[in-house]
């Protein structure tokens, strides 16, 4: 494990593991850490050795002087170079790929953005990022979605009322209620939940840009949709995978939680 100290921003932990020797930048979904992909023994961990990052307010990951009007505010896009520059001076400028699952795609996408030059490979898992998610831009750009949204993790029963309604009318599912549940229990996960969603509002890939450059570099796509993925199913991400003819693209029978042995066995036993 190790730490990029970045100017302006902090100190960003990262965990390796791994076999392979092939380089994979990772980045978790929420309320997870960058340990999360360890579970992909069996075919992940073979091929890379991983260099998982925890995000911010999550695992070792420290901000650094930011208030909390800066963190709403959120984090410029132009910072997810710093990441990198910080990177290739521990490591050597060198080829890589990335990996992102749900909110993490976001930094994964933008790095294909920047780096394509370099990325051999680029594997997402119900990604955010290929769409705009309708629920978190309401939730962190307009005005009414945004006091919502500050009144709400600061109340102890607002929380768990709202999930309960959204569930009810069936905006979400069984088991994103149960997930979301999870991070909403206790005064501090409200506030990294609400800490974290406007930190990374900005972190919006050019998904134009992207294609294009994923075709023009023959970078390697494989993207991964559970079937029963309410939060980022693959519908949402059709008009992007439609534009790379050359896409792994694979929809397993399972919800938003990937990340799991299931779908390590899953990706072993690929043709």
């Amino acid at each position: 494990m190790g730490f990029l100290d970045i100017p302006g921003l902090g100190k960003k932990h990262y965990h390796e593991y791994g076999t392979g020797n092939k380089p994979l930048l990772a980045f978790h979904g929420y309320g997870m850490t960058g340990r999360q992909f360890h579970v992909l023994e069996r075919s992940i961990l073979k091929e890379y050795h991983v260099y998982g990052f925890d995000h911010f307010f999550h695992g070792e990951s420290k901000l650094n002087g930011w208030t909390e009007q800066q963190i709403i505010a959120g984090m410029p896009k132009p910072i997810v170079k710093a990441y990198m520059d910080e990177w290739f001076k521990q490591h050597g400028r060198q080829r890589f790929s990335v990996l992102g699952y749900s909110i993490g795609a976001n930094i994964a996408l933008i790095l294909v953005e920047e780096y394509a030059d370099l990325i051999d490979t680029m594997i997402l898992m119900a990604p955010d990022g290929l769409s705009v998610y309708k629920g978190f831009h309401f939730l962190t750009h307009r005005p009414i979605g945004k006091y919502l949204f500050k009144h709400v993790t600061k109340s102890k029963w607002l929380a768990p009322t709202l999930l309960k309604s959204l569930k009810k009318i069936k905006f979400i599912d069984e088991s994103l209620y149960q997930i979301a549940y999870n991070e909403i229990d206790t005064e501090q996960k409200r506030q990294d939940v609400y800490y974290t969603l406007n930190l990374i509002r900005l972190l919006k890939p050019d998904t134009t840009k992207i294609v294009q450059l994923i075709n023009k570099y023959n970078i390697k796509c494989r993207l991964i949709f559970g079937k029963y993925d309410n939060l980022f199913p693959m519908k949402a991400a059709q008009p992007f995978i439609d534009k790379l003819p050359n896409a792994e693209v694979y929809e397993v029978n399972m919800g938003h939680w990937l990340v799991t042995k299931q779908l390590d066995e899953y990706l072993v036993n690929l043709p």
